[in-house]
């Protein structure tokens, strides 16, 4: 089958999909930036503020020293939420390294979300309400079975909740904690974070 009977046989959406994933592939996106897809857009996100970068380095110390070696801790890690053809590129992901190292070297593909085991996303002032609504629906329609999510804007002060079991597109269970209580992330990555050393 020729490319072109390929493109003709797809549906539009997949079309449109194949499209938007091609041209993120081949964005020339400034340096510490980086793009997501979603509502069938490219948009460019810019560099997080030091406290983002403060609190992924303080996560990313506590997952190193729990996690099994066949896990690894990514930053900048492009996830296709499949069942809705978005992209989100997450503070952290915790993902098998067999599944990351498997990706063809020569392409930029994104991990399909599924495979992750943990993702966090940290907010910034500027897109708190998307982390917190658009990005938690999507990571519950994944599904990925652990979400984080470190809120240093939350209107009743800095927060980090812990999503868990996903069903039907939904997390069934949400731990909350005020900046300055202790945190405790489920196994297999059953570290413990003191989230009063988190910057506000």
């Amino acid at each position: 089958m020729t490319a072109a009977q390929v493109e003709h046989d797809m549906a539009p959406e997949h079309r449109s999909w194949d499209l938007l994933l091609q041209a993120w592939r081949e964005l020339d996106v400034p340096e510490g930036w980086h793009a997501e897809i979603d509502e069938g857009q490219i948009a460019l996100v810019p560099p997080p503020h030091r406290h983002h970068n403060g609190i992924a380095a303080m996560l990313h110390r506590a997952l190193y020293g729990v996690i099994p070696e066949e896990l690894e801790v990514y930053q900048t890690l492009g996830l296709h939420i499949t069942p809705l053809d978005k992209l989100y590129v997450p503070g952290l992901v915790l993902a098998p390294r067999e599944i990351v190292d498997a990706a063809d070297p020569d392409s930029n593909d994104p991990l399909d979300a599924s495979e992750a085991l943990l993702v966090v996303e940290i907010t910034s002032q500027s897109n708190a309400k998307d982390d917190r609504v658009k990005k938690l629906w999507a990571y519950g329609h994944a599904p990925v079975p652990v979400h984080l999510l470190v809120d240093r804007f939350d209107e009743h002060g800095p927060t980090a909740t812990l999503f868990t079991d996903p069903r039907n597109g939904a997390y069934k269970h949400a731990e909350r904690v005020p900046f300055g209580e202790i945190l405790k992330l489920p196994a297999p990555f059953a570290a413990t974070v003191d989230t009063a050393a988190f910057p506000g």
